[in-house]
């Protein structure tokens, strides 16, 4: 399944909004910088969805707010 996230870096605090069944915003604390955000938005997104870190990969966006995810239901 593809997702596509809209990420909202250095908020207050991390949080998830669902928009629709594919389309998500995301607030995280870090920075984007060196791929931090990229790596808390994974994190917040693990979390939701309760899978891991090796069933989502970031298919594009690494530098832009917009981000496309594709998550596999391993084990599920």
């Amino acid at each position: 399944m593809r997702i596509f996230v809209d990420v909202k870096p250095k908020a207050r605090e991390e949080k998830i909004e669902k928009i629709d069944d594919t389309h998500f915003k995301v607030w995280v604390r870090e920075p984007p910088e060196n791929g931090k955000a990229n790596m808390a938005v994974i994190k917040v997104l693990t979390e939701y969805f309760n899978i891991s870190w090796t069933d989502i990969l970031l298919i594009s966006g690494a530098s832009s707010r917009r981000k496309v995810f594709q998550i596999e239901w391993h084990g599920m």
